[in-house]
């Protein structure tokens, strides 16, 4: 087989064998196909599609490019969740140690920055001294001692996916269903899971911006799942506004910390609330999904999920005082304020937009090598819905360069429209797809 000829046939609309997909993941994984190369068949993919065969062929050849986790030892509720990616998502950082602190065992495999959507591992690395890159055993004795870790893909989990990942990050190939489908659900099954709850997001801050799209790639992922014996759920749920009030890494940090201690921003613990639950029904921990909501409120009003955070932190060599003293975590050195320039009320927020201006802060990638800045992002002043008068705060931006934080703030007051009446808020959760 030839690399162009494959690239060639998609390019043509054609659908590809799975002798040619196994050819083109496995070659660009031992380094024989180069990258232009593959960022050719990505954005060929991108423009033509991929079937249902091809798409499980996808996923069966990056599944198969490194070691698939055995912890069927443990027992039989092992869980995760895994949310495609939004503005302000934080939502593994409250879910994990609280399912993980019922009882369930929650093996999470996690993503980075990809585009203008956050990653959950930059949130976690933060937190000063906090390891993602744990190896295989360290991740197995992990789950033995504490029944939970939050790591990066290993060298030995889905290869594949890890190099393609970022190599769509910057190929404007990230909003595409197969190949979204076939990473998530790759590096998921390669975890050692029995269940997984999906967190689809739609909207205008989401990779996929309609609900058809978002509805469409949820199903493909649950038959990715039920062909390889595994139970998942999908909520559809809303991105048209930044979820909860925090945009950057670190202000995510200690919003979620304070998720787990009762005060978080209302939208963003009903969203950790209700993924919580399919999780401890999911396991069979929880009968119904009332009983489930009743056990996340347990947990959390008990400290019980607080603490769990905490052993996760120590344990993967953070340092856990940053759970009672943010002033541990980066911060910015400057401050400033969005201001609405009319008033009036918040019709639309353009998320994307704003998840871009918190890349122009630093808190995001724009190349592969881009050095995130922890400590810079925003905090959303004003949601859709809500009124301002001219010169009302819309965002409050933490920054350090000023010259960033300008470019900044035009992006962010132009991701707003105000208007003369009163729109109503999104519904967050739109739909439960099983």
């Amino acid at each position: 087989m030839r690399a162009t000829d494959i690239i060639a046939s998609k390019r043509d609309g054609k659908s590809l064998t799975t002798d040619q997909i196994r050819f083109m993941v496995r070659g660009y994984t031992a380094g024989e196909i180069p990258d232009y190369q593959l960022s050719a068949l990505l954005m060929a993919i991108y423009l033509r599609g991929m079937d249902a065969s091809e798409t499980a062929a996808l996923t069966d050849a990056m599944l198969h490019s490194g070691d698939v986790i055995d912890f069927s030892d443990l027992g039989e509720a092992r869980v995760d969740k895994h949310s495609t990616g939004g503005v302000g998502d934080k939502t593994s950082l409250v879910v994990a140690p609280v399912v993980a602190a019922a009882g369930v065992y929650v093996p999470m495999i996690s993503g980075r920055a990809l585009a203008h959507s956050g990653g959950t591992l930059d949130k976690l690395e933060s937190i000063p001294g906090f390891r993602t890159n744990l190896s295989l055993l360290e991740f197995r004795q992990q789950m033995q001692r504490l029944g939970v870790a939050l790591i990066g893909q290993t060298e030995e989990i889905a290869p594949a996916d890890r190099k393609l990942y970022a190599l769509r990050d910057v190929t404007a190939t990230v909003a595409c269903r197969p190949l979204m489908a076939a990473s998530i659900m790759s590096k998921k099954m390669a975890e050692g899971i029995s269940g997984l709850v999906l967190d689809v997001k739609t909207g205008s801050g989401a990779f996929l911006k309609t609900e058809d799209e978002s509805r469409a790639l949820a199903r493909t992922m649950i038959q990715i799942a039920q062909s390889l014996e595994r139970d998942a759920v999908a909520l559809l749920t809303d991105m048209n506004q930044p979820l909860g009030r925090a945009v950057g890494n670190a202000l995510e940090v200690v919003e979620a910390l304070e998720t787990l201690k009762g005060r978080g921003p209302s939208d963003f613990d009903n969203l950790c609330r209700e993924l919580s639950a399919e999780m401890l029904v999911l396991s069979g921990t929880a009968g119904t999904v009332e009983q489930a909501r009743t056990r996340y409120d347990e947990l959390i009003d008990s400290g019980a999920g607080l603490e769990k955070m905490q052993k996760i932190i120590e344990a993967q060599s953070g340092d856990p005082r940053v759970t009672e003293d943010y002033s541990l975590l980066p911060a910015s050195t400057g401050t400033s304020e969005v201001r609405a320039s009319s008033a009036g009320f918040i019709e639309e927020i353009d998320t994307e937009m704003v998840g871009r201006a918190a890349m122009l802060l630093g808190a995001g990638r724009v190349r592969l090598d881009t050095q995130i800045d922890y400590g810079v992002g925003m905090v959303i002043r004003a949601r859709i819905g809500d009124q301002v008068h001219q010169g009302s705060s819309l965002a409050t931006l933490h920054f350090n360069d000023r010259a960033h934080a300008e470019e900044s703030a035009d992006l962010l007051a132009k991701a707003y429209k105000i208007g003369p009446r009163e729109a109503p808020a999104p519904v967050l959760i739109k739909e439960r797809i099983k």
